[in-house]
């Protein structure tokens, strides 16, 4: 195995015999090629005139016993530069590819396939540092979950990856052209290469100036082999350039990933399980930099032994407040949510007067802001349900039957008019009934309208299994399936219409290629089910 140490500091160098007539047309960091006699230039050491070839002048023949290696040398010179110009356009496509990737996940994707296409392999693995240092979980391209778990069992000592994201003498490369017979390779490697049919191996990690080490890469072939000298250098070129956007993309992850548990934070932890009730929950955040409000759920056991159910959603500073208010909606919900509770444990069995008192508080501590919400006061024993809303989507009511709204009265979002009230709505469930609660963002991914959303919803809850809808976890997770089915369906209508398509247009029959990948959530998807047991 060979490694290679970090480069110098020195000037690049320069092949002998280099012109700095044709070097200005390389990319930065290319050597350009090296003419031996440019056409129109004389040879050195020959006489003026003597390397002129037919088509220079008028047919005119070289002079006696010259040497005609001027038209040669002239073709070298243009296939070295088509093909340095042809080095250029690759790595400039492959680096307008990375520069499009939006997230780490789609960045990480682009310098696994790029790089296995410019060095010519076959399969790439790829870790991160993790930010308390560390490798993170293996990404693989053309590898499955089962050799990435077996590549993950190969002693620190022996990893080449490990190598590639030291802090202190880090090599700027690694490369073997066989590692099962490689004796620089440790006996686990060099026997799981063996396995999984990896021959040559080329590394490279991904580091900045100022972050260090951030991510290392490794790239095999299926037979021993080793990447051509342009090769390489094509993609040192391109790991060069996708490490400060990798930067980006990790700080941006650590950002995200810190929001969502300040927001998680902000939400129960678990569910209480009373006695005759099963309850279930799911929330898929949207990032703060997209998100123009957040949502909460709670389930609240009262001192009577009933509970308290409630979703609900603070926009902004005020109506048609943006992205840039999330952060502080996300705020101002962990206040509302710690009011809400107060005052269920206070008079929980009049969801009017909750909601009602919680529009005062939001008035007088959050002049700016509105509010969404419904309460539900359940007894689990009578499976009796009092509930009220406040310009909050109707809650599902899941059956033996089907589905049904449990319709509430059409009132206004809290802290938008100068007095808030509605009506409550009392009924009874049955035994097997499930409750289902949730937000404006979920009923938004189902439809292109509110209301189309919410009749989708509807109907995805009456068509779910059997099995589905007795189980109150499952019931959960098969209406965000739905949910995302729906949206990459809209998605990909959408698409056509814009390329100019029918959407009926199935390419002869085919099924179309759907995109798996939902789009970024502006909103927050949030549902609360309760069944009665």
């Amino acid at each position: 195995m060979t490694e290679s140490p970090p480069p110098s500091a020195s000037s690049e160098p320069v092949e002998p015999g280099g012109t700095s007539g044709l070097s200005v047309l390389d990319p930065p960091g290319f050597h350009g090629p090296a003419p031996a006699a440019a056409a129109g230039q004389p040879s050195a050491g020959r006489p003026e005139g003597t390397d002129r070839r037919p088509e220079d002048g008028a047919g005119a023949a070289p002079a006696p016993g010259a040497p005609e290696a001027a038209a040669p040398a002239s073709t070298g010179v243009q296939d070295r530069l088509a093909g340095r110009l042809s080095d250029f356009a690759s790595l400039h496509e492959h680096t307008e590819r990375l520069a499009r990737a939006r997230g780490l996940g789609a960045t990480l994707d682009a310098v696994l396939a790029s790089g296995t296409a410019l060095l010519g392999a076959d399969r790439a693995l790829l870790v991160t540092v993790l930010p308390g240092g560390g490798p993170s979980q293996p990404l693989g391209l053309g590898l499955d979950r089962a050799s990435l778990g077996a590549l993950e069992t190969v002693p620190a000592d022996q990893s080449l990856l490990a190598r590639l994201l030291r802090e202190h003498d880090r090599p700027a490369e690694v490369r073997s052209h066989d590692l099962a017979e490689d004796p620089a390779i440790g006996a686990r490697l060099r026997e799981l290469a063996g396995q999984l049919g990896l021959g040559g191996c080329y590394g490279l990690p991904l580091a900045t100036e100022e972050d260090g080490p951030l991510a290392a890469a490794l790239w095999f072939y299926d037979a021993p082999a080793d990447p051509t000298d342009r090769r390489r250098e094509l993609a040192r070129r391109y790991s060069e350039v996708a490490a400060p956007l990798l930067a980006k993309q990790l700080d941006a992850e650590k950002v995200r990933r810190t929001n969502e548990a300040l927001r998680r934070g902000l939400l129960p932890d678990r569910l209480p399980q009373p006695g005759g009730l099963r309850l279930a929950a799911r929330l898929v955040p949207a990032g703060l930099d997209r998100s123009c409000g957040s949502d909460w759920y709670d389930a609240i056991p009262l001192p009577d032994g009933t509970v308290g159910l409630t979703v609900g959603s603070v926009s902004g500073d005020g109506p048609g407040a943006g992205p840039g208010s999330a952060p502080g909606a996300a705020a101002a919900m962990g206040r509302v949510r710690a009011a809400l509770r107060a005052y269920a444990v206070l008079e929980g069995e009049d969801p009017v007067s909750v909601l009602g008192d919680l529009e005062l508080l939001l008035k007088t501590t959050e002049p700016t802001r509105s509010a969404t919400a419904v309460y539900a006061w359940v007894e689990p024993e009578e499976r009796r349900v009092t509930l009220a809303g406040a310009g909050h989507c109707p809650p599902v009511l899941v059956t033996r039957y089907g589905a049904e709204f449990v319709e509430t009265s059409l009132s206004a979002p809290l802290g938008m008019l100068s007095c808030w009230e509605a009506p409550g709505v009392e009924f009874t469930a049955e035994r097997g009934d499930t409750l289902i609660l949730y937000t404006e963002g979920l009923a938004r991914r189902f439809g292109q309208t509110l209301h189309s959303g919410q009749t989708d919803l509807r109907r995805a809850a009456a068509d779910a299994p059997r099995d589905v809808r007795t189980d109150p976890e499952r019931l959960c997770a098969h209406l965000l399936e739905a949910a995302a089915e729906r949206d990459a369906d809209r998605r990909e209508r959408a698409d056509r219409r814009a390329a100019g398509q029918d959407p009926a247009d199935r390419d002869g029959g085919a099924a179309p290629r759907r995109s798996t990948a939902p789009a970024p959530a502006t909103d927050d998807l949030m549902l609360l089910a309760a069944r009665f047991e």
